[in-house]
């Protein structure tokens, strides 16, 4: 982080804060605290360096001009910012479109002052009322951006009004958007341009809204909340790989890795690539000790199914920030699934104190009573927690899967529609109607739902093993086969269970030398881990069997396989021992193997 982009980071605080963008300007104020504090001096005691807290639109350029390098000095009369890597070159019409925003915004003082006043307690009426006759940018997009608000507030109130009746939309939807969008239209301002972006995916034209939104980002590239929105417009994985060269920034710029970590761990896909990226922004150079980029980490970890290193960075981060909120659902979900009871306890005390009328914190208790089987408790905080936000994916899912786990079905399968209205990127949701109709024996209505989450989660062994369990109910055992094959690209070398479903598959298909070579993999892993041989003895005797009734079948092999089982204390003692008398007289009966000489 050069001096430069450390001054960005420092004007986006004001610039969001002064918009009304509290989550944004949070995001950049956690950042810059965890800059080191030398850094922060030098840009304090760098005279040179001139904060502009006025963001015009740029003018809009190729975005290769917006590499990080400085710009060549062409005989133009614009105006010059002296930074520690080189002067920048300001055009001359947009060094005097921000004069004239300047001069706008202090003749507009008072009345932006009183208005952000209102909007930061939430009086998004007055704050309309007192910007109404305003003429500068930053006016423009707070009166706009309070009418939304207004709206949607407004909106939510006649949904919940009508909750539950026919005809109903699972998800509210606001009927003044396409007025918004007319206020917004055709403006070059990067703050209107993220309005505009925010509206059109909304009203669901998402490449309208992405394009929008990577305009938004070429003019100002500091405002997290446009980066958020731009995460939410990304279906899977293969989309983000060719959204991302079309960025205005360079791969390397902090905020495109963090877009990049960020939107992988919503899809539920993030990779080693991810990690060595959270490794990289916790440098030196970056973020060292940043609270969020640890956190983004753990999720990474989290996501990898490392709970262990997850655990681990949580307790870090708490021990950085022990009032931090925000991603605690996560740590309560690694330590449900690690059986962490104590912990867990302790955690769902500590913040149910600190702020029990948080979303995280309700799934946090939840998952607290879950793992104690207090699954009506459970339930209990799960909807509070989406009484708090509608749109809390987590909670709608969880909730879901406590109703399967009470084998209440129908409340199930309503709960994930809830979480699918939210999101359909959450593999998690579609696997749980997937459950929840199979509880039903619902066995087609399962496999749709097993399929949309495998779409989005492509190399997890459980969805292709439940796909695999559906087929074989409904008779269609040559597909189990292909999913259960599938399933193996993705599972534990070590495993077995695929192996010796497989081999159960064939035997009915009446393939044998396929079912054979699965158990034999079954012996082999068993062996080499070192397995008790009641794991692998009905395998050795299938292999010994298949071996002794082939044609020029591996007898040696047969007879090894069935000593270890006889000499054992399996059940299958005694069926082993007859086989071994089986295979005697066939040893007499075949002609020896001639040795060639």
């Amino acid at each position: 982080m050069d001096t430069r982009l450390v001054g960005e980071l420092r004007n986006s605080i004001k610039d969001c804060t002064d918009r009304g963008l509290a989550v944004a300007a949070k995001w950049s104020s956690e950042l810059y605290l965890a800059i080191p504090q030398h850094r922060r001096d030098a840009l304090v005691s760098d005279a040179g360096y001139t904060f502009s807290t006025s963001t015009p639109a740029r003018s809009r350029s190729p975005r290769s001009s917006l590499s990080f390098v400085p710009a060549s000095p062409a005989g133009t009369a614009g105006l010059t910012i002296a930074g520690t890597s080189g002067d920048y070159i300001i055009p001359p019409e947009q060094s005097a479109s921000q004069a004239r925003e300047a001069e706008l915004d202090q003749s507009e003082e008072a009345s932006l002052l009183a208005a952000q006043s209102f909007v930061a307690s939430k009086e998004f009426g007055r704050a309309v009322h007192v910007l109404r006759s305003l003429q500068s940018l930053k006016a423009r997009f707070l009166s706009i951006y309070c009418l939304f608000l207004i709206s949607e507030k407004k909106t939510e109130r006649d949904w919940h009004k009508h909750y539950n009746i026919r005809g109903q939309p699972p998800i509210p939807f606001n009927r003044s958007l396409l007025d918004h969008l007319e206020l917004v239209k055709n403006s070059t301002d990067p703050w209107l341009l993220f309005l505009q972006g925010l509206f059109l995916s909304r009203l669901n034209r998402r490449e309208e809204a992405i394009e929008s939104i990577l305009s938004s980002i070429d003019g100002y590239p500091w405002n997290w909340s446009a980066w958020t929105l731009l995460g939410r417009c990304i279906g899977d994985p293969e989309e983000l790989s060719s959204l991302l060269p079309l960025l205005p920034l360079p791969a390397s710029h902090p905020l495109v890795q963090m877009f990049q970590i960020k939107t992988m761990n919503e899809l539920n896909s993030p990779t080693e690539n991810e990690l060595a990226m959270c490794d990289h922004l916790l440098g030196d150079d970056f973020f060292r000790a940043s609270p969020w980029v640890m956190s983004l980490r753990a999720c990474v970890l989290y996501h990898l199914h490392d709970f262990g290193q997850a655990e681990t960075q949580f307790e870090k981060i708490l021990a950085i920030a022990p009032y931090r909120v925000d991603d605690i659902d996560v740590y309560s979900n690694i330590l449900y699934v690690t059986e962490n009871r104590l912990k867990l306890s302790r955690l769902a005390h500590e913040f149910l104190e600190l702020d029990k009328d948080r979303p995280e914190v309700c799934c946090l208790v939840g998952n607290h009573y879950s793992l104690r089987a207090e699954h009506e408790k459970a339930v209990k905080y799960f909807r509070r927690a989406t009484e708090l936000d509608r749109t809390y994916l987590s909670a709608w899912t969880l909730m879901g899967h406590e109703y399967v786990e009470m084998k209440n079905s129908h409340a199930a399968i309503e709960a994930y529609r809830r979480a699918v209205d939210v999101n359909r990127k959450d593999y998690r949701a579609w696997y749980g109607l997937g459950q929840a109709y199979e509880l039903l024996s619902m066995h087609q209505y399962a496999l749709h739902y097993y399929q949309r989450a495998t779409a989005l989660r492509p190399y997890d062994v459980r969805l292709w093993q439940a796909q695999a369990s559906c087929y074989e109910e409904i008779g269609r055992t040559r597909d189990a086969v292909e999913c259960l094959k599938r399933a193996l690209l993705g599972a534990d070398r070590r495993e077995i269970t695929i192996n010796l479903n497989l081999a159960k598959l064939h035997e009915e298909l009446e393939e044998a030398a396929e079912a054979a070579a699965y158990h034999r993999r079954v012996v082999e892993i068993c062996r080499v881990e070192e397995r008790p041989i009641q794991d692998y003895a009905k395998s050795s005797i299938y292999v010994a069997r298949h071996q002794m009734v082939t044609a020029g079948g591996d007898l040696s092999l047969a007879k090894e396989y069935l000593e270890r089982v006889a000499n054992s204390n399996a059940e299958e003692v005694v069926q082993a021992t007859e086989w071994l008398k089986k295979l005697k007289s066939v040893l007499l009966t075949r002609p020896p193997v001639p040795v060639e000489s």
